[in-house]
């Protein structure tokens, strides 16, 4: 009876272990990972971006790195660093993006790249979730004739080397019987150049890149025109190194973080007043209660700090394409599921 006796309180102290250690591990800080390890001993993130995309990545006339990737870039700063202008941006080409995250050159890449199978399970790469929703699209010269995809039989196509683009307008010709010319340079500035210059008939690239090439590289906007219609599923996400868990799990909550931020209406103006908001979710969200920062390795004040340096979601996109931006877009695909689009934040909870 004694035998039994100690076998019943040998299995309820085991029973009482296994449903504490979960509550403990809820509380307990996330490990520290190389990467967070890195940016910190650093004091700043390094972040890949594309060398020259009008909305996404591009220098201004003061010298400044602006665009939706690139505030995305200082967001992160913000959430990993409390500031956001701890960012070191590397301009990469299509050829020398993957190789520089990669190698650890890059701590993320923020660089129009589209998420894909091949690319998340080949390239020993994590995709964030989709931060801008888009597909290929075709320009062409306004008094070319040519009105849709069909009139392009027999043209020239300037693309960039390496890119879905380019795999895209294979497949969109091949699938339609139709024949063209590939002229494929990986410079970017060449690329567009070569278009202007009259060397190819069309340029393709992502359909929302386009307008930057019609009303900043042209010099005269009108002589072209941007083709009805998206020819492919183009989801674009920041991307880093498989292999260090806790830095991915950072990436993705902060692209979340924009779009609940959004959905919860706190926003850079008003950020600092929600400290006082008596929803719960909100609370939450900008470190008034719970811990969620401390489960990334983070500071509690993480969402405040990125939303009150760079925006939610909302603005983000507006400042790059918004109605009084330089290249107004309508949001589309790329509004909060609440208004018809795709981005959707897990809960922060």
């Amino acid at each position: 009876m004694l035998k039994r006796t100690s076998f019943y309180a040998s299995a309820l102290l085991l029973t009482l272990a296994g449903l504490a250690l979960p509550a403990l591990a809820d509380n307990a800080p996330a490990a520290s990972g190389d990467t967070l390890k890195k940016i910190k001993a650093r004091g700043e993130l390094v972040c890949g971006v594309h060398p020259a995309r009008h909305g996404f990545a591009s220098i201004d006339s003061k010298g400044n790195w602006e665009g939706l990737d690139v505030d995305f870039c200082r967001a992160l700063a913000a959430a990993v660093l409390g500031d956001a202008k701890k960012v070191r941006f590397t301009p990469l080409s299509t050829a020398q993006r993957f190789p520089a995250i990669q190698s650890g050159e890059v701590d993320v890449l923020s660089r129009n790249i589209t998420a894909s199978l091949t690319r998340d399970v080949s390239l020993g790469l994590n995709f964030a979730p989709p931060n801008f929703y888009t597909g290929t699209g075709f320009m062409v010269r306004a008094n070319s004739g040519v009105k849709k995809i069909e009139d392009l039989d027999g043209a020239t196509v300037c693309i960039t080397p390496g890119s879905s683009t380019e795999q895209n307008v294979a497949q969109i010709f091949a699938s339609r019987h139709l024949h063209y010319t590939p002229v494929v340079i990986e410079n970017n500035k060449e690329y567009v150049a070569a278009y202007l210059a009259g060397r190819c008939d069309a340029i393709a690239r992502d359909k929302v890149a386009l307008p930057g090439v019609k009303n900043f590289d042209a010099e005269n906007p009108d002589e072209h025109q941007i083709l009805p219609g998206i020819y492919s599923k183009e989801p674009l996400a920041m991307a880093v190194r498989k292999g260090d868990d806790q830095w991915f799990d950072i990436v993705k909550w902060v692209v979340y973080a924009t779009f609940n931020a959004e959905e919860l209406k706190v926003n850079q103006a008003n950020v600092e007043e929600q400290l006082k908001s008596a929803d719960p979710d909100v609370q939450g969200l900008l470190g008034v209660t719970g811990d969620f920062g401390n489960k990334l390795g983070l500071d509690n004040k993480w969402v405040f700090n990125l939303v009150k340096q760079v925006g939610n979601y909302g603005d983000i996109y507006n400042r790059h394409f918004g109605p009084k931006s330089a290249e107004p877009l309508d949001r589309d695909l790329n509004n909060l599921w609440t208004d018809g689009g795709l981005l959707y934040g897990l809960p922060i909870r």
